[in-house]
């Protein structure tokens, strides 16, 4: 008769487990708690808190509105306010330059009218209607008799030819010729009379 040989069965004990389908033992403070262990009593986990709102610098998720049209709009705009003021500067320009103009040509039109006038009077000898073409300063400081007194005591003159009215000076330079024969160059001095508006001489010399 054979005799197998003994084969020693090991002891449950530390570091020997027992077969899968019985439950190792557990000893408090080692090891995870199996799966079938309750949930541990205490105070419920707080859960984390959320995150604080985006602050100032912090981009947006979606893209900034486009600004090239912006820029062409505004060019175009300034564009065409420039030309707004171009042309009514233009216009505004132009329309003072002709009345300007127009101003000029009636100024020197009733400038020589009122020169002419004086010195046909005087031509003439109607030395009452020329002292009546003075204007007031001039009347006011010379008498009707004292004009008669000094312009028979001159030389008449008898033609005249007169220069372009100086809106500066406000005077007109006339060529005048005496019946004598002598000739010189004069300057008629104009005022405007305070009532009517029209075209006085002050002071015809040389």
């Amino acid at each position: 008769m054979t005799t197998e040989p003994h084969v020693p069965v090991p002891q449950q004990g530390a570091g020997v487990y027992p077969p899968a389908w019985e439950t190792p033992p557990v000893s408090a403070g080692y090891g995870p708690p199996p799966a079938w262990a309750p949930a541990a009593s205490g105070p419920p986990v707080p859960e984390e808190p959320p995150a604080p709102p985006p602050g100032p610098g912090v981009y947006p998720p979606f893209p900034a509105p486009p600004v090239e049209g912006k820029g062409k709009r505004i060019g175009l705009s300034i564009g065409i306010a420039a030309g707004v003021v171009l042309l009514v500067c233009g216009g505004g320009l132009a329309a003072i330059i002709g009345v300007a103009v127009s101003s000029q040509g009636s100024y020197q039109e009733k400038a020589h009218a009122a020169v002419s006038g004086y010195l046909n009077a005087l031509r003439d000898g109607r030395y009452d209607a020329a002292y009546g073409m003075l204007c007031d300063e001039t009347q006011q400081g010379e008498s009707p008799a004292a004009f008669r007194s000094k312009v028979t005591a001159e030389p008449a003159i008898r033609s005249y030819t007169m220069g372009k009215f100086d809106l500066v000076s406000w005077s007109v330079p006339v060529d005048a010729v005496y019946d004598n024969g002598d000739s010189a160059k004069l300057e008629a001095y104009l005022g405007v009379d305070s009532g009517t508006g029209a075209f006085e001489v002050c002071e015809l010399g040389e």
